[in-house]
């Protein structure tokens, strides 16, 4: 005969309702509309969905896992989303530093492009990419470069979340001779990625600068045909807004604005240089800011006005840039934190941009900024379960008093020990399962050397 404790035991666990993994810590950092924390927490994963998020003790009453991930002592909270960087650029890591953006461009990046850049650099470039977004806890990224059907194949076979923009610039490059070439190739990569679970296609219009209005037109009529987000670097620096203001008597932002070009979901990179009538246009137009702050520092670009954008409403959220001089690296964390103290520091007040609206930049923030806040950015029933595991064990995360200053100004993308993306497992234990680690290490050193060569020869 069975004890009555054991009756209800069973009893219990007959009426839990099966999934495939439940992933416990000692505090769920929800970030949902409340900014919910629960001490001694779980999420409960179907699928590719959430289905429970609640205290261990109801998770485990409520679901039946086939598999667990306990983590006594870890945050769990929603995977970070990285709302702009070029992924393949990490095999320029470091190639010139310490330049203004023109001269950074103009004599280092664009001629290293023409004689590297192939579908198999943008292949082994984006897996190392992958590699280390992962490893520090980004499950989303938004990438813009060429070869972006290679960047999406990679992204998948990472198990990756990407929104991602095949690049139109107004010159020849490696998978296009003319514009006219790059929206053709762009459209394929919209058709072929059309509804896809982890791949969101976007066109990528490099930047006002370097595109005639009919293309920049283009590109937003292609867009809205296929109801795709548009990406586009926009007042990144001085320069680019003085030369505007010389030709055109106005701003980018004015100028992208009278020819339509906000006329559908649109994330406009750094806006460092908006004004009041320029951000009012971002808010009427629901733009997302991708904010870079170690690309704007590092640059001397200038400081974005986030805290404004915040205060009016504009969707914001924090990137990386591309590591090869703008940033060299993608620690979204790291991001989270530099993007609170610049705010501080330009503003003379250590009470803005607090650590936890620094959070939400990276998490939920990101997430309106691709329009995609109905899917992540946050561990709620029904969402996408990307989430992340972030060891408590270190000695830079104790003692701790509070969850979002442990987050945003302590802990590092180092401190992450497991990623699920869509429901599925991608790091264990720091160990990314979906990609060869020492084949991806090995080739960017071959293509170190190659890259190494050409900037030589050049001078």
């Amino acid at each position: 005969m069975l004890r009555l404790s054991s009756f209800f035991l069973l009893a219990g666990v007959l009426s839990a309702a099966p999934c495939d993994l439940v992933v416990s810590a000692r505090y769920i950092v929800t970030m949902n509309g409340q900014h919910r924390v629960i001490r001694n927490g779980a999420v409960a994963i179907r699928g590719e969905r959430i289905v429970g998020v609640g205290t261990r003790a109801d998770i485990d009453r409520d679901w039946q896992p086939k598999k667990r991930i306990d983590r006594l002592n870890a945050i769990v909270s929603p995977g970070l989303i990285n709302t702009h960087t070029h992924a393949a650029m990490s095999l320029f890591r470091g190639i010139a530093d310490d330049l203004k953006l023109q001269d950074w461009l103009n004599s280092f990046i664009f001629p290293a492009e023409a004689k590297n850049v192939s579908a198999d650099f943008v292949r082994w470039g984006t897996r190392l990419a992958c590699l280390e977004m992962l490893l520090s806890g980004t499950t989303t990224f938004t990438d813009m470069y060429y070869f972006e059907d290679v960047v999406a194949e990679t992204a998948k076979e990472a198990g990756m979340r990407g929104v991602l923009g095949e690049t139109v610039i107004g010159f020849p490059v490696a998978d296009a001779k003319t514009p006219a070439d790059a929206l053709k190739y762009t459209e394929k990569f919209l058709a072929r990625f059309h509804n896809d679970p982890l791949v969101v296609p976007a066109v990528a219009p490099h930047a006002l600068y370097t595109n005639s209005d009919e293309t920049l037109k283009a590109a937003r009529t292609l867009a809205n045909k296929y109801n795709a987000p548009l990406l586009i670097h926009l007042s990144e620096t001085r320069k680019e807004n003085d030369d505007n203001q010389a030709k055109r008597h106005q701003s980018p932002t004015q100028t992208l604005n009278s020819i339509g070009l906000f006329v559908g979901r649109t994330v406009a990179a750094h806006c460092v240089w908006v004004d009041a009538i320029d951000m009012g246009i971002l808010k009427q137009k629901n733009v997302g800011v991708a904010h870079c702050p170690s690309c704007i520092m590092k640059l001397a670009s200038g400081a974005a006005p986030v805290v404004e954008m915040l205060r009016r409403g504009i969707p914001a959220g924090v990137g990386t840039d591309g590591p090869a001089g703008s940033n060299n690296d993608f620690d979204l964390m790291e991001e989270a934190d530099l993007a609170a103290k610049l705010q501080k520091l330009i503003r003379n007040d250590p009470e803005v941009l607090p650590a936890s609206q620094a959070f939400e930049m990276a998490t939920m923030g990101g997430a309106r900024v691709l329009g995609l806040e109905k899917e992540i950015g946050s561990l709620e029933t029904g969402k996408r379960a990307d989430l992340i595991t972030i060891d408590l064990d270190a000695p830079n995360a104790v003692p701790m008093y509070d969850v979002y200053s442990q987050l945003v100004y302590a802990l590092k993308g180092s401190n992450v020990l497991d990623v699920v993306v869509n429901g599925r497992e991608i790091v264990r234990d720091r160990r990314v399962l979906t990609l060869d680690q020492p084949a991806v290490i090995a080739k960017a050193r071959e293509y170190g050397l190659k890259v190494a060569q050409s900037v030589q020869q050049k001078h």
